[in-house]
């Protein structure tokens, strides 16, 4: 009871740690039919599992859907500012550290979410088993007006090779990508042609040989608008409508898409303002798919912008349609559509602790118990916890044992009594 007095964050943390554990999250999901697959898994680099703690949670922070990032980011702010005041106020500090501790939360959160978004580090890799190309439909250059400044060719290739891509389509935004501009030598993987047109409340996905079109000729209405797909076919190429815009502006409209020969539907995107996409209507877009053998993707859409993927492709050979892939997703990101966004600053810790394998997990609880004894070591009145007390400690105890013994006291030498004398 004393120890969870003293170190409640600690003792919480790792019952949290032991309880996900017994039903946790499969590292993948097939999108598709909502089930673990067998065939595939996600290869941890040895850094990203010994500071599993860290890569967790910039993963977890990158996989927010915009709306409840809001809510998480407000919310945890507050409880933060609001801990560092009343801590600093308990200490009978000065008004201005106050001030001072009550915004030193909130300034390392906003430093991790920058982290998320711009820090290199080690990042999980699809593996699998079977046949097939594991590639990306949706992806960005600086080219795109929304790109990160200095996010090339080659940058976007190796972005997508240490993630287990083998192939990547560049869909810039209104900029053909024919495959005529130079790419380095040593270039890890194959960049394929497309590009992501903007077009009346929609943005269309083109890829293979495609060419520029009038874009004019599709803004206005969503009955113009779909006449694109078949301006794509006629290129040889195929049309695949991006998340997040059919689902927010064109719901109704789906049968028309059918019918106006689009080629396939984004069903899962990893850009913040498409991760909110339900899971139920997941389901009927994946219905009215597969009743007109239609494709289905899974995109990344990155931007240059944050270090991780939350989807992979597994494209088969010689398979088409409905069929054409396998699509795998992190479940963290696939939850996202299905909880309100004001449950998000619980919720998100709570499916990223059940999302950790076991060698994280493990990661986690020596972390955890690590920094738990270093606040747990005894200190001086006054002074704070650190490992130098320790170090003193057994300085002081080495320093005894090689000391040379110390003589022992002799006895003292009696002296004989003296004389008695008598009187005479």
């Amino acid at each position: 009871m004393n120890l969870l007095r003293r170190h409640p964050v600690a003792i919480v943390l790792v019952v949290l740690l032991l309880a996900t554990a017994i039903h946790p999250l499969s590292p993948l999901v097939d999108a598709v039919t909502g089930s673990a697959p067998g065939d595939v898994d996600l290869e941890r680099p040895v850094l990203y599992v010994l500071f599993a703690p860290l890569s967790n949670t910039l993963d977890a922070l990158t996989f927010f859907s915009l709306a409840r990032a809001e809510w998480a980011l407000t919310i945890w702010v507050l409880l933060l500012a609001a801990w560092g005041a009343v801590r600093a106020s308990s200490d009978s500090l000065s008004p201005r550290r106050v001030v001072a501790m009550a915004l030193l939360g909130p300034a390392l959160l906003v430093l991790l979410a920058g982290a998320a978004v711009l820090l290199p580090r080690p990042v999980p890799r699809l593996v699998h088993d079977g046949a097939g190309t594991v590639l990306d439909y949706h992806a960005h250059t600086n080219a795109s007006h929304d790109g990160r400044p200095g996010w090339t060719l080659a940058k976007l290739a190796e972005w997508h090779e240490r993630q287990g891509y083998e192939a990547s389509y560049v869909t810039d935004h209104n900029v053909v990508y024919d495959g005529s501009l130079p790419v380095p030598e040593g270039t890890p993987i194959s960049l394929l042609p497309g590009v992501e047109w903007s077009v009346h409340q929609q943005h269309v996905v083109a890829i293979g040989p495609v060419e520029p079109v009038p874009r004019d000729s599709f803004q206005g209405s969503t009955a113009r608008m779909i006449r694109i797909f078949a301006a794509i076919e006629r290129q040889g190429g195929l049309s695949i409508a991006s998340l997040p815009e059919y689902w927010r502006y064109h719901w109704d409209d789906l049968g028309a898409f059918v019918l106006g020969g689009v080629d396939g539907f984004e069903i899962v995107n990893c850009a913040p303002k498409a991760l909110g996409f339900p899971s139920d209507l997941r389901r009927q877009v994946l219905t009215l798919a597969g009743s007109h053998d239609l494709m289905v993707v899974g995109a990344s859409d990155n931007h240059g912008w944050g270090q991780v993927t939350c989807v992979w492709n597994v494209s088969l050979p010689g398979a088409q349609g409905f069929h054409t892939n396998r699509v795998f997703a992190r479940p963290l990101a696939l939850v996202q559509g299905d909880w309100q966004p004001w449950t998000a600053a619980v919720t998100q810790p709570w499916f990223l602790l059940r999302s950790l394998s076991w060698s994280e997990r493990a990661s986690w609880l020596t972390w955890v118990l690590v920094i738990l004894f270093y606040r747990a070591l005894p200190r001086r009145e006054g002074q704070s916890a650190g490992l130098g007390i320790l170090a003193r400690s057994v300085l002081r105890r080495r320093k005894a044992a090689s000391a040379p013994p110390a003589p022992k006291p002799q006895p003292p030498t009696p002296h004989p009594p003296p004389p008695n004398k008598t009187p005479t």
